[in-house]
């Protein structure tokens, strides 16, 4: 069984993001860049399956310049068997992403694609859920627990607002993952030595046949307000006037 992982390159989760002076986006200069937590908790359990004996091949993909190729060789490194970098400069959104990933899915035939929930940059949570519905397949996401199950299917645990939902799809499907499906590994140095003579083919996203146009349009990004130091009060009917009256968060 081939495992599909899509994954993507974000701004390291420890590196504080500062927004442009015309609040064009983020500023990107000297910042370090790393996968999106979320795609490594993909790689993750795709290549526990392959450890499992239930995958035979574990195959990572990225969209975008060629500095993604960073991010492939670190998922090379945590135990994906090759590497496909789909190359653009353009800056894509969510759907144009699932586009390209459902053309890529049409050439490798993957039986199981485990993507990341979302990206920690855009936060959408949308590409998932749009490959498959292009691809006209079952899709389980936020999964919390997936499991390979007899006569070809997928069973995933799901987490849901009211607790945990078991669903159980039919291959080829998408999943999603969600934070507690696993702890990833890291990369050891002989694995990232590996990696560097692993297979990453690179195709030109533009001869997928995909209209690589984005249709979102950034109008302006802006810093979250900073937060006001709290204050001390001296009873519950003062707290309780300040909360009505001055935060006006109860009537």
């Amino acid at each position: 069984m081939k495992i599909l992982v899509p994954v993507k390159r974000v701004i390291d989760y420890n590196v504080k993001v500062r927004v442009k002076a015309d609040q064009s986006g983020v500023d990107l200069t000297n910042v370090k860049m790393a996968l999106n937590p979320f795609c490594e908790i993909a790689v993750e359990e795709a290549v526990r399956l392959k450890e499992a004996g239930k995958a035979t091949e574990v195959v990572v993909v990225s969209i975008g310049s060629k500095s993604v190729q960073e991010q492939l060789r670190t998922a090379l490194a945590l135990g994906a068997d090759r590497a496909i970098h789909l190359e653009t400069d353009i800056e894509l959104d969510s759907l144009q992403v699932a586009k390209l990933l459902h053309k890529l899915m049409e050439k490798e035939q993957p039986e199981l694609v485990i993507i990341g929930k979302q990206a920690i940059d855009s936060d959408n949570n949308q590409t998932g859920q749009m490959l498959a519905a292009l691809a006209g397949i079952g899709q389980g996401t936020f999964a919390s627990k997936v499991e390979l199950t007899a006569g070809n299917k997928v069973q995933v645990t799901r987490e849901v607002d009211g607790g945990l939902q078991t669903v159980e799809l039919s291959l080829p499907a998408v999943v999603s993952t969600d934070l507690r499906l696993n702890e990833p590994r890291y990369a050891s140095l002989p694995n990232i030595m590996k990696a560097k003579r692993k297979p990453l083919d690179v195709i030109p996203a533009a001869e997928l046949g995909v209209e690589l146009v984005s249709k979102v349009k950034v109008l302006k990004v802006a810093a979250p307000a900073g937060r006001t130091g709290g204050i001390t009060v001296e009873s519950v009917a003062e707290l309780v006037d300040k909360l009505k009256n001055e935060a006006k968060v109860i009537q």
